[in-house]
């Protein structure tokens, strides 16, 4: 049997701009998912997706050689599925190319709605298992930016930024001497990261000048010593991303009166925010309906 892991992944700056070449900050978390491979002597593959509970969320079984034509579902995850699978195949021929067949299970440690990356996750474990580049895999199933991918491979902190159409990750050591005054608040949503780049996309006009001053930002929370300096940053990205995207921000939206700042994570309007207080903050968001609540420290590795 081999077992492959990687890391969930929060991004802590450039959403939306790093898809044009913006410097970006990202974080891998505690919370990742497996994937386990057992040989079997059918030539078939056994699907099962396990939930944070333990309890199946997916299953499925097909022939190997059904890969190799067009499928017929309404099941939008087997039909991720697949393509994931097929991408891995033309990459790699030798991927699946055998008499035998495979029982697999993946097993995540975190709930799906939280947008860690249940799909980034599966994809980097994917592509271990198939001994092929993860970027590229992603590239051919599901596209984005790939910082994800970046996450779920390293075990700290990354800055990360496209150059001439190639990902780079930089690990870095990103601990701040502040971190027990962050907090990650989830939204009780989960967003769709292809409608927010879809909708970024069809909003942003000249990024040059936006995307020099977020990655000044990036830089300068990287360096920054003190709480009240990253709050001014944070503040300050917000509205950058604001005016880029044409959206309101979610302290505007929905938290006027918090007394400290707050600040997006990936695509607007859903998962995890980022919370910055001199105090705990937790009672105010509970009071709103927010009781997903976790420490700086109880959720970045």
């Amino acid at each position: 049997m081999q077992t492959f892991y990687s890391h969930g992944k929060l991004l802590l700056t450039a959403e939306y701009v790093v898809l044009d070449g913006a410097k970006a900050l990202a974080v891998p978390t505690i919370f990742g998912q497996y994937l386990t491979v057992e040989t079997i002597t059918e030539p078939e593959i056994i699907w099962t997706s396990i939930d944070n509970n333990n309890k199946v969320w997916f299953d499925t079984s097909f022939l190997i050689e059904k890969l190799n034509s067009p499928l017929q579902s309404k099941d939008d995850i087997l039909i991720r599925l697949h393509q994931i699978l097929n991408a891995a195949k033309q990459l790699n021929p030798d991927f699946l190319n055998s008499n035998t067949g495979y029982k697999i299970t993946t097993s995540l440690e975190f709930p799906k709605n939280w947008g860690l990356g249940t799909s980034s996750t599966l994809i980097n474990n994917i592509a271990q298992w198939a001994k092929v580049d993860a970027y590229n895999l992603l590239e051919r199933s599901f596209g984005g930016s790939g910082y994800d991918i970046a996450c779920a491979k390293y075990d700290s902190a990354i800055t990360y930024q496209i150059k001439n159409s190639k990902p780079t990750a930089q690990l870095i050591n990103f601990r701040p001497s502040f971190s027990d005054q962050l907090y990650f608040i989830h939204l009780n949503t989960k967003q769709n990261s292809r409608e927010g780049i879809a909708h970024y996309k069809a909003n942003r006009t000249n990024l040059t000048k936006t995307i020099e001053e977020v990655n000044q930002i990036t830089t300068s929370i990287l360096n920054c010593m003190s709480l009240k300096e990253f709050t001014t940053l944070i503040d300050r990205h917000e509205a950058v991303i604001a005016k880029v995207t044409n959206q309101n921000t979610v302290k505007n939206s929905l938290f006027k009166d918090f007394n400290g700042s707050i600040k997006s994570l990936g695509a607007w309007g859903g998962d995890f925010i980022l919370a910055a207080s001199k105090t705990n903050p937790t009672d105010y968001f509970k009071a709103k309906g927010y009781t997903t609540i976790l420490k700086y420290n109880e959720m970045v590795l």
